[in-house]
């Protein structure tokens, strides 16, 4: 599969060029609104010039993001129909694609001549690891959640895009307790997992947190504060996709202890890790369960910097 390498973005026709992104990532030279407009109408109502005078949409509007985010994958990466419900995670494609990216990095593209195989734990209704992984390497996937409706969504995703049917496979994780547990087969092997994990610890702390990031995006804008007081969550996010008891420092735990048990299975688990500060602990857990290599892979994306966390017992 090859993507579209033909874009190109500056000051005076789209947004100015972003540092720090994977060399392989698409998305590098900032988004060319003039030409995503030009190939998807749909997009022009929520491009407006921001304080700067730079071209840009409102990211804090869900509906923004997603109008985007469908023209972003059919234009780069072939994926035709993308869509989410209502309320459901909304997730910006150039920081997931460089996650994507950052794995091939790690499992060593001279393994190309078999096929890499990725689990992907909570897909959500967006499944946009397994989409990727698909359409830039042609991975073999696998996507869990335990949403039903979620899987539901993504399955119509790949009804729409048959050359996806051989290569994403959905399972559904009927016990919240456990994460690999029911997902990984006997005598299965991955290459690599990959999680983003729900990093609140309640719904009214996600809540709390939207409204920061609404802020953020307004100064970045050049607004003191969102003028908007809203519930709504920015980028969407159904319960289980953004918040879990405990956090994403808990999540984490049980991830990392769960890994270990199917140590043999999968070459290398990974997960993005939100804060910092649950970073250290992770990595003394990893260390204290046997880990023979801990990798902490930093990913920028214009002032936004996220860590991934990638381990192996092998």
């Amino acid at each position: 599969m090859t993507v579209n390498t033909h874009h190109r973005s500056d000051k005076s026709r789209g947004t100015p060029v972003r540092k720090g992104l994977h060399p392989k990532n698409l998305h590098n030279q900032g988004y060319d609104f003039p030409a995503l407009v030009k190939s998807h109408p749909a997009l022009a109502p929520y491009v407006k010039p921001n304080a700067y005078g730079d071209l840009t949409i409102d990211f804090s509007d869900p509906l923004a993001v997603k109008t985007l985010n469908a023209e972003l994958l059919k234009r780069y990466y072939n994926i035709v129909d993308w869509d989410i419900p209502e309320g459901a995670l909304c997730p910006p494609i150039p920081g997931r694609a460089d996650y994507i990216h950052c794995m091939a990095d790690l499992v060593g593209l001279g393994h190309e001549q078999r096929s890499i195989k990725l689990l992907d734990i909570g897909t959500g209704a967006n499944g946009i690891y397994p989409l990727l992984a698909c359409q830039i390497y042609g991975w073999q996937c696998v996507g869990s959640d335990i949403n039903a409706q979620s899987l539901e969504n993504v399955a119509t995703i790949i009804t729409n895009n048959p050359t996806l049917k051989d290569r994403f496979t959905l399972r559904r994780q009927h016990d919240k307790n456990h994460i690999f547990e029911g997902i990984i087969q006997p005598g299965e092997f991955f290459d690599v997992s990959v999680c983003n994990p729900p990093f609140h610890a309640s719904l009214d702390e996600a809540l709390k947190g939207n409204q920061r990031k609404l802020n953020n995006l307004a100064r970045n804008r050049g607004e003191q504060k969102a003028q908007t007081q809203s519930p709504t969550l920015n980028f969407g996010g159904l319960g289980a996709e953004l918040w879990c008891k405990g956090g994403e420092q808990l999540f984490l735990k049980k991830l990392i202890r769960e890994s270990q048990v199917y140590s043999t299975q999968c070459r290398w688990f990974s997960s993005l890790v939100s804060k910092a500060d649950n970073v250290k602990p992770a990595k003394k857990l990893i260390r204290k369960l046997g880990a023979v290599e801990i990798r902490e892979i930093e990913m920028k994306q214009g002032n936004k910097v996220t860590r991934v966390l990638a381990w192996t017992f092998m």
